[in-house]
């Protein structure tokens, strides 16, 4: 992207000025260097995002931020229902709820090493992974209907899962207002046996230990500690978040020709939040979300399993659970008052500063912990959400490293094997279902997370409190 289409606020924060039909103005927050890496399409998305009606404050990118469907990937956009705002299926994408859990084990990397390799291959067995993956769960139409109501608290209901893991999670593992008849038959056929399943594309089950804690304070009141293994969950929706995105699409275009909503580019279609068509997607997306919850609970239970079959008595607990591909009902102060927003964020994750009543009681004082996956192979983070990042960003971050080289890029520029055997000789055991699919996601195919963290945090919308490493991968 071009440095002199944009306004320099500060070293990691700058805009694009309101210009032609843009409502608001543009915020990137990132350093010169790693918007220079962006391509053009983030600005013109960003500038289009602005130009929707009902739009508060900014089009917002991350420091993670690419080309995306009708939203940049790493945008967020804040709308307000009373002011005409509107909900887009491209500002929460095509696999909704996609999302990162860390569970916390008391065990040391030094305890884990003499099994790893075992390990790895009975959680790769255990959890189904790779494109179209099912699992032992079949689902009939009704009973696929409870786990789009209850999310994560039908998974603990069924045994997958303890009560107080609901603690830790969004919205207590159940999202408001999810109604199943908004629906389509055919999404919730595709859905059938994929509860439990891990998927593909960047999706992965990931052994890490804390390599480095940075902020002790916080680090205490989340569980953390030097050299602990950890256990990262990174999924969404499956096969039943796609297909709300892809029913819905028409459904958005149509509702936009008839409100006289100017659409620039396909994916961008959006409905009034308030008009028949917009509770409609944002009812059957609730259910997305909901997908996502219970299936990340059933993929921990299987997780604990494993872990007890290799360490007997030792026990999981659930550090956090947060989404990167939502729309949701928020509050937030602008310009003095409280609103009620619909806030978007796609390929950006959730990061609420300390005080809010939504947090669990445990993390109230210090913050949301925010858990951002790297790419195969490389450091993750736990962060902690700030009060800036809520008056900047409405409680946003980035989501990952980002990526810098197309799926079809990177499959042409790197080897599989060559990979695995890169990264086994790093000390980090990799598993993958599918050679196309461990070429794609080479982590030389993304931003160097660090680079990313370092301008979320200096940006203010984040703290640093923990680094993860690697110890092993599992990838669809």
């Amino acid at each position: 992207m071009e440095l002199k289409k944009l306004v320099k606020v500060s070293e990691y924060e700058w805009e694009i000025p309101k210009t032609g039909n843009m409502r608001v103005p543009g915020k990137i927050f990132a350093t010169k260097e790693l918007i220079e890496e962006m391509d053009e399409k983030v600005y013109e998305q960003l500038s289009n995002v602005a130009e929707l009606p009902g739009i508060v404050k900014a089009a917002i990118a991350m420091p993670d931020a690419h080309w995306g469907y009708g939203f940049p990937i790493g945008g967020v956009a804040a709308f307000d229902p009373d002011a005409g705002g509107v909900i887009s299926v491209g500002g929460v994408g095509y696999d909704i709820s996609c999302g990162v859990r860390t569970l916390l084990s008391p065990l040391t990397k030094k305890d884990v090493e003499p099994y790893l390799e075992e390990l790895v291959r009975e959680l790769f067995e255990t959890v189904p992974s790779g494109v179209g993956s099912e699992g032992e769960i079949k689902l009939s139409p009704s009973q696929l209907d409870e786990v789009l109501i209850g999310g994560a608290k039908w998974a603990v209901e069924k045994g997958y899962g303890e009560p107080e893991d609901l603690e830790y999670i969004e919205e207590r593992g159940c999202m408001p207002g999810a109604d199943p008849s908004y629906v389509s038959m055919e999404a919730k056929k595709r859905q059938h046996r994929q509860v439990g399943t891990l998927g593909s594309g960047n999706h992965y089950l990931e052994v890490q230990y804390v390599a480095e804690v940075y902020d002790r304070e916080v680090a205490n009141a989340f569980g953390l500690f030097e050299g602990q293994v950890v256990v990262s969950i990174h999924c969404g929706s499956r096969a039943l978040g796609h297909q709300i995105a892809t029913d819905y699409l028409p459904i958005l275009a149509k509702a936009a020709k008839k409100y006289g909503i100017p659409i620039k580019e396909k994916e961008l279609v959006c409905a009034p939040i308030n008009s028949e068509e917009g509770q409609s997607y944002f009812k059957a997306m609730c259910c997305g979300i909901n997908c996502a919850l219970a299936n990340r609970q059933v993929i921990t239970h299987l997780v604990r399993e494993v872990f007890k079959s290799f360490f007997p008595g030792v026990h999981l607990s659930l550090l956090y659970d947060v989404s990167h591909n939502t729309c949701k009902v928020e509050y937030h102060e602008v310009d003095g008052r409280r609103m009620k927003l619909y806030v978007h964020r796609k390929g950006a994750t959730r990061a609420w500063g300390p005080g809010r009543k939504g947090l669990p009681e445990k993390y109230r004082k210090v913050g949301q912990p925010v858990i951002i996956g790297g790419s195969m192979g490389t450091a993750s983070y736990i962060l902690v959400g700030t009060k800036e990042g809520e008056e900047k960003a409405f409680g946003s971050c980035c989501h990952g490293a980002g990526r810098t080289m197309s799926r079809n890029q990177a499959i042409k520029s790197f080897r599989a094997d060559e990979i695995v055997e890169r990264l086994r000789k790093k000390g980090i055991i990799v598993m993958g279902k599918s050679k196309k699919g461990l070429a794609e996601e080479a982590p030389e195919a993304y931003k160097d997370v660090s680079e990313v963290i370092e301008a979320t945090c200096k940006a203010g919308l984040t703290k640093k409190v923990a680094k993860l490493l690697p110890l092993g991968c599992i990838k669809g």
